[in-house]
């Protein structure tokens, strides 16, 4: 455990995260209560304590932040023992119990330039006390591409945006480049997209053949509700129909069928789906129609036919890993060579626009079990290739039992990022959207790559969080794009039976989003 104790409640969830980044497999305790922090530290002693004091017009009648790091014994500190060091840097002490000390000044009116140089000081003093760098330096957002995208638009040059991110952030040269590589192809893409009159469809299919060890989305296996998937459907028809009516003013740009694992379904309750979308949308402004078929276990001819029948050549076929080793052990009940097989499948149908998913950094992989996954995913040519690192949730069966993973590394580095990246673009692949979660593997990213004209604007879209989505099925959400309201949200509940009980419940609360 990590404690830190603050002399005021401020930027809390900032601190949160960069300390959780340098240090993911600890728990990071953070509170303005010395009493609680106190308490907390008798039951458990931490590996540290920090202490941050947000100094208001100081001797010199100016603003400061000063941050101290307490390595065991008595780690209550006054925050005016030592002189401070110079801003932003951490002086390691010569003491037993270890100590450390920064001070940055800062300007409390202007909130977000004292966050910046509060996370610069932290960062500084736990890169040295730690012996690590971060990637992506303080960002610890969703979206880094978010920051050079704006710049673009402001018309800032790409060496103005480096030296500015490498400034405010501490970002790496390389992941810079990224951010921006990325940023100026989304802004192409983005150009087809009627941001105003325009909207996406998201439908979920919220059932797997089973679950992943390091899932927590909104599934459930197939096999359990397989009696009840016809009764889904019809809940999920209402829904659709409420929601062809309140956006037939607005023009459909993009279709995602998601999950879950939508090819679950049968061919005829896939037909009944897909039938049921025909009818009720009209198409005519449509770029692009998704259905994620996921995992390769699910996939069948007929299936695949029903998706052709209804002019869907855009589809997910996700592996991984190819190590039947891994597949094994985080529940993925199918084989490297159904992968292969669904794959080449789906090609002599006619689907030329085929997306494959692969994690890195999963339980015992090293970098050359994902060099051997990258070869024989180059084999087979995708058009689309989506790079996770690995990122575990509170309700992933590998966070909930480590016990069962004892001994196996999960890891991601530089070498394997870089082999990804290496590997995507010899397949003619390039970066076109990128996106971070808690607790990755190794503190990257997710990047998609895809050949020219291939890319997903979906993915673009619920990332960029530009244009409206009407999301259907249990656990999806609906979002609202008010250019001076901000966004709104809307989510139906993730249980299936709770989602077929209280349709028109949610059907409602959608209305009202949607009216006010």
């Amino acid at each position: 455990m990590i404690t830190v104790l603050l002399n005021e409640a401020n930027f809390e969830y900032d601190i949160h995260s960069l300390v959780k980044a340098f240090y993911p497999g600890e728990d990071v305790k953070v509170f303005a209560d010395a009493g609680k922090i106190g308490k907390l530290e008798e039951e458990c002693p931490p590996s540290f304590r920090l202490e941050v004091y947000y100094l208001r017009g100081t001797g010199d009648g100016k603003d400061a932040i000063e941050i101290f790091l307490k390595e065991g014994g008595d780690t209550h500190s006054t925050g005016q023992e030592n002189q401070p060091v110079a801003e932003g840097r951490a002086e390691q002490r010569g003491r037993p119990l270890g100590e450390a000390r920064a001070k940055t000044q800062a300007e409390f009116l202007d909130r977000r330039d004292t966050k910046n140089r509060l996370k610069r000081c932290l960062y500084r003093m736990l890169s040295e006390y730690s012996g690590k760098t971060l990637p992506w330096g303080t960002l610890t957002g969703i979206r880094p591409t978010k920051i050079p995208m704006s710049l673009l638009k402001e018309g800032r040059g790409e060496a103005d945006i480096r030296a500015y991110m490498a400034k405010s952030y501490l970002a790496s040269e390389q992941k810079v480049n990224l951010s921006i590589e990325i940023a100026r192809r989304e802004m192409e893409l983005l150009g087809k997209v009627d941001y105003q009159d325009g909207y996406s469809l998201y439908v979920g299919i919220p059932f797997c053949p089973s679950i992943c060890s390091y899932c927590s989305f909104s599934s459930s296996p197939f096999g359990l509700w397989e009696d009840k998937a016809d009764a889904y459907l019809d809940a999920l028809e209402k829904e659709l129909d409420f929601t062809s009516h309140a956006f037939r003013h607005k023009k459909l740009n993009t279709i995602y069928i998601g999950g879950g694992t939508p090819t679950t379904l049968s061919p005829q309750q896939l037909r009944r789906l897909l039938g049921k979308i025909d009818e009720s949308f009209e198409r005519s402004h449509l770029l692009e129609y998704t259905v994620e078929a996921g995992r390769p276990d699910s996939v069948t001819e007929d299936k695949l036919k029903a998706l052709r029948e209804h002019g869907i050549s855009r589809i997910s076929i996700n592996p991984q890993t190819m190590k039947q080793e891994t597949l094994d052990i985080i529940g993925r009940r199918h084989t490297v060579g159904q992968t292969v097989e669904s794959f080449c499948l789906a090609r002599d149908l006619g689907f030329d626009n085929i997306n494959m998913d692969l994690i890195v950094g999963l339980p015992g992989e090293t970098a050359d079990d994902v060099r051997h996954t990258m070869e024989r995913v180059q084999e087979l040519s995708p058009d689309n290739l989506t790079v996770h690192s690995l990122a575990l949730k509170r309700a992933a069966r590998l966070k909930m039992f480590p016990e069962d993973y004892a001994g196996m590394k999960m890891e991601n580095t530089w070498e394997i990022i870089g082999l990804t990246a290496d590997y995507a673009r010899k397949m003619g692949l390039l970066p076109y959207y990128l996106y971070r979660q808690k607790n990755m593997a190794g503190n990257f990213e997710n990047v998609g790559y895809a050949s020219p004209g291939k890319a997903g604007l979906y993915n673009i879209l619920i990332m960029e969080e530009v244009q409206a989505i009407a999301a259907c099925g249990a656990g999806s959400i609906t979002k609202q794009v008010h250019p001076q309201k901000g966004i709104k949200r809307c989510e139906n509940v993730k249980d299936v039976a709770l989602y077929i009980q209280k349709i028109d419940e949610m059907i409602e609360r959608k209305r009202k989003l949607l009216e006010d």
